[in-house]
C-alpha cells in the first residue's frame, strides 16, 4: 500500500509540472503586428495558447478526422516548448489561423524528426526554424490569411535570425496512385531534392514507394499540368514552392492524421531573392 501511494504522489507531481508549463506559458520571441482588421502575433499567454490549440482541435480532429477530445484541444509534447503564431480577427476577437514554430536556439528536438531521418538538415549552418501544425478557420481560407501567416513568419525569421526553414507539409491523401502522381508532378517541376539524404522512418514509409521511385528514374511519364494539381497541392505548400522551397526525398505516411507529409526545406536567402524578383517584376 505505501508503494502505491508513493507512485500516485509521483504521478501527481508530474502532472502538476506538466500543467504549470502551460499555465505559465510565454513566447520565446514576442512579435505583434497590427494589420487593419487583424493582429499577427506570437501567443504570449496561457489563454492565447489554449485558443490556438482549440482551433487546431476543430480543424485537425473534428473537421478532418471526425474525432473529438473531451479537452477540446489538440496538443503534443512539443507545444509547450514552441512559439505559436496566431492571427486574430479584431472584429470577432477570435483566432482564425495558427502556425507552430520552433527555433534551434530553443531546442534540439524536432517533430519532423519523429517521421524522417534528417541528420544532414540538423547539421545545416545557422539557426534553423521548424514550421508545422498550420491551420486556418474554414471561414478564412483565402489568400488574405495565407499572406498574413507569411507576414508573421517573415517577422519571426528576422527576430530569430533564422537561416533555414523546414517542416512537414501535409497533403490529405492516403491513396497510393494519388501519392505517386503528386510526387511525379513535384519531380517534373524540379521541386524534389535528394541532397540531404532525407527518408521516412520505418513505420512512416509509404508501402511500395521505394520501388516506385527507383523505377521512376528509368521511365517516361506524361507531363502533369498545374491545373491537374490545383486541388491536390495545399495553398501553403504551393506558396513554399513559389519561393524556392525543396521537397526532400520521399513522403512519409502519417496514419494518425490520414495524410502524407513531405519534408520541405527553405533557405531564407532564397526566400529573400524570390521576394526581390517579385518586387522588380511589379
Amino acid at each position: 500500500m505505501p508503494q502505491a501511494m508513493h507512485l500516485k504522489t509521483i504521478s501527481e507531481v508530474f502532472n502538476l509540472k506538466r500543467m504549470n508549463r502551460i499555465k505559465y506559458f510565454r513566447a520565446h520571441i514576442p512579435i505583434c503586428i497590427d494589420k487593419k482588421n487583424f493582429i499577427i502575433k506570437t501567443a504570449d499567454s496561457p489563454e492565447e495558447l489554449r485558443q490556438a490549440l482549440m482551433l487546431r482541435h476543430d480543424v485537425f480532429l473534428a473537421e478532418l478526422l471526425k474525432r473529438k477530445k473531451r479537452s477540446g484541444i489538440d496538443k503534443d509534447r512539443f507545444d509547450k516548448h514552441c512559439d505559436h503564431l496566431i492571427i486574430i480577427d479584431k472584429r470577432s476577437n477570435q483566432i482564425i489561423g495558427t502556425y507552430r514554430m520552433q527555433s534551434s536556439e530553443h531546442t534540439k528536438k524536432w517533430y519532423t524528426a519523429t517521421e524522417f531521418h534528417m541528420r544532414q538538415i540538423k547539421k545545416l549552418p545557422g539557426t534553423k526554424l521548424e514550421l508545422g501544425r498550420a491551420c486556418v478557420h474554414p471561414d478564412h481560407r483565402n489568400g488574405i490569411t495565407i499572406a498574413l501567416l507569411w507576414e508573421g513568419i517573415t517577422a519571426y525569421i528576422k527576430a530569430s535570425g533564422s537561416s533555414y526553414l523546414f517542416g512537414c507539409s501535409s497533403i490529405k491523401t492516403m491513396d497510393k496512385d494519388e501519392i505517386r502522381q503528386i510526387y511525379t508532378y513535384l519531380m517534373q517541376n524540379g521541386h524534389i531534392s535528394h541532397d540531404h539524404r532525407v527518408r521516412p522512418k520505418g513505420k512512416f514509409k509509404v508501402p511500395g514507394f521505394k520501388k516506385y521511385t527507383r523505377q521512376h528514374l528509368h521511365r517516361a511519364h506524361p507531363t502533369i499540368e498545374p491545373h491537374e494539381m490545383k486541388d491536390k497541392i495545399p495553398s501553403l505548400l504551393a506558396s513554399y514552392l513559389k519561393v524556392g522551397a525543396k521537397v526532400c526525398g520521399s513522403p512519409a505516411l502519417d496514419k494518425s492524421f490520414k495524410c502524407i507529409d513531405f519534408l520541405t526545406l527553405m533557405s531564407v536567402e532564397d526566400i529573400d531573392k524570390a521576394y526581390q524578383r517579385r518586387h522588380k517584376a511589379e
